[in-house]
């Protein structure tokens, strides 16, 4: 756990002392990631550089896991917090290999330990050791050497890591994927992590807390998906944007939104029980077909059953598109769009129907708010469109 306790930076310049930071204090619980937006000059990156004593604080503490760092040796300290910085610093004259366990190698690590440090974090990294371990920093190309820097800030295995945009240099293709890779292996290490940023997205996609700062001041302190729905004032409402609804898609997955049970037809299944299925739930418009798995294979639309006979075998359409209990409410919305389409059946990993999810109930979703004593709005019951 990171805690700051009144925090506060101010320099002496030309035309008096400037205050970059105003004391500045949050917790970051341990195991999470928090992620510092504002404008630029706001004390962002100054409150992330004062954690380390990069920057040293004009007053205020930090305590690391309930330690005050005030106390600690600056060389030790930063030893022990991994720093991930947006030019990556790799050194030019050394290895990949070399590089990654710069900080081992300084606490004395055996060198059996931390050869074996370095193939296992490239890996993690998604690089093959086999490949880049000799290689040097000029022989990769950015994205790639972004992986080492990260590589690099776990090689001692911190409780701590610091980043200050780190993925802010990448093109947009590259940025996703590393993001996707630092997430993945965020599920498995559980770092603290306070991470500097521009971007809202990357902030709402990457962060458990979200500290929003203007003009050396910390203004709001929230989760992601409250901070969408309830910015404290019209800066921060105007910070996270106009289509702040939304972002919250990214922050919601299949299994919160979706209409469960799920009632659905077999092929065996008349249109007449179709028909009757359709009409007992409030489903206007179709309703799914399953195989003997009970995986989705299609669906009966209303309109056929009303005017024709037979077995929904027989008649039946194939699906557009199926939602995974995982997937975002981003990827449905996207998934609707593209095939002109209201509701999807929602399947768990086997593929098995669980569910069903509509426009409506997303929508619904998305309208609902939080009460300010935290707890969610009333449950609600939409039926497919």
């Amino acid at each position: 756990m990171i805690k700051i306790d009144n925090l506060t930076k101010i320099f002496d310049t030309p035309n008096g002392p400037v205050t970059a930071a105003d004391n500045i204090q949050m917790e970051i619980p341990q195991g999470e990631i928090c992620v510092l937006l504002g404008p630029s000059g706001c004390g962002k990156t100054t409150t992330l550089k004062m954690i380390n004593r990069i920057i040293p604080p004009t007053s205020g503490r930090v305590f690391i896991n309930g330690e005050d760092t005030s106390g600690l040796d600056t060389v030790d300290l930063r030893r022990n917090i991994g720093y991930v910085i947006q030019q990556i610093g790799l050194f030019p004259n050394m290895t990949i290999e070399e590089n990654i366990t710069a900080v081992p190698r300084l606490l004395g690590w055996d060198v059996n330990r931390y050869k074996a440090r370095a193939t296992e974090l490239l890996e993690m990294v998604a690089l093959d050791p086999a490949v880049f371990l000799k290689r040097y920093p000029k022989e990769l190309s950015g994205g790639q050497q972004q992986r080492i820097g990260v590589a690099r800030a776990l090689a001692a295995d911190p409780p701590v890591m610091l980043m200050d945009e780190p993925f802010g240099a990448i093109d947009p293709i590259n940025r996703e994927v590393i993001q996707d890779e630092f997430l993945k292996m965020q599920q498995e290490l559980k770092k603290t992590i306070m991470f500097v940023s521009h971007d809202i997205d990357e902030a709402v996609k990457m962060a458990n807390r979200i500290a929003i700062f203007r003009d050396g001041r910390l203004v709001q302190y929230d989760t992601p998906d409250d901070l969408l729905a309830h910015p404290k004032d019209s800066f921060v409402e105007s910070f996270v944007g106009d289509d702040r609804a939304l972002k919250r898609l990214r922050l919601v997955n299949v299994a919160q939104v979706m209409e469960s049970p799920a009632p659905c037809v077999t092929p065996q299944d008349s249109l007449e029980t179709a028909l009757q299925q359709m009409e007992e739930h409030g489903y206007s418009h179709a309703i799914t077909l399953v195989n003997q798995q009970q995986q989705p294979i299609g669906f009966v639309s209303k309109q056929v059953a009303q005017t024709t006979k037979g077995y929904c075998g027989e008649h039946y359409v194939g699906l557009k598109g199926l939602a995974n209990i995982n997937d975002d409410l981003r990827k449905i919305a996207s998934l609707m769009f593209t095939h002109d389409s209201t509701w999807m059946p929602c399947v768990d990993d086997s593929g098995r129907l669980v569910g069903h999810i509509s426009q409506r109930g997303i929508t619904h979703y998305l309208g609902a708010t939080y009460r300010r004593d935290g707890r969610q709005a009333a449950p609600y019951n939409l039926k497919l469109a």
